[in-house]
């Protein structure tokens, strides 16, 4: 989803609330979502995340608490938000804010059955990366 598809609606205005956590997003289509920096955090479309191929996502815990401490543009197609945490790499495009906005009670499904079947909890500590980074980044 790097880019925009022809029929994406596009953000009319885009908040950050930092104490309740959640990126405020208003469409052209009258949607408007608040979709939580966690959510956003755990499916970022990042490699780190997503990996390179079906398969290879990395599951994202003990992401509850965390911040967006940046939020930077992406030409006119995405935004690049920073995290507590140190991530950096995902590029949300306007589609995926989106989805991410309009799927957020399926995704927290998904989410919490892969805890289940990973046996860890939701506030489990990442554990820490053995071995060289993605040389792709």
């Amino acid at each position: 989803m790097a880019g925009l598809k022809p029929d994406t609606p596009t953000p009319q205005a885009i908040t950050v609330h930092s104490q309740s956590r959640v990126l405020e997003v208003s469409f052209s289509d009258g949607a408007q979502f608040r979709i939580p920096f966690e959510l956003m955090r755990i499916y970022s479309p990042s490699a780190d995340v997503q990996g390179h191929g079906p398969g290879q996502e990395v599951l994202q815990t003990g992401k509850r608490e965390v911040l967006l401490s940046a939020l930077e543009p992406v030409g006119n197609y995405a935004v690049q938000p920073t995290f507590s945490d140190g991530h950096d790499t995902g590029i949300f495009s306007w589609d995926y804010l989106y989805f991410l906005g309009s799927r957020q009670d399926q995704l927290w499904s998904d989410y919490t059955a892969r805890l289940t079947a990973a046996g860890v909890e939701r506030d489990t500590p990442m554990p820490e990366k053995a071995g060289a980074a993605c040389g792709s980044h």
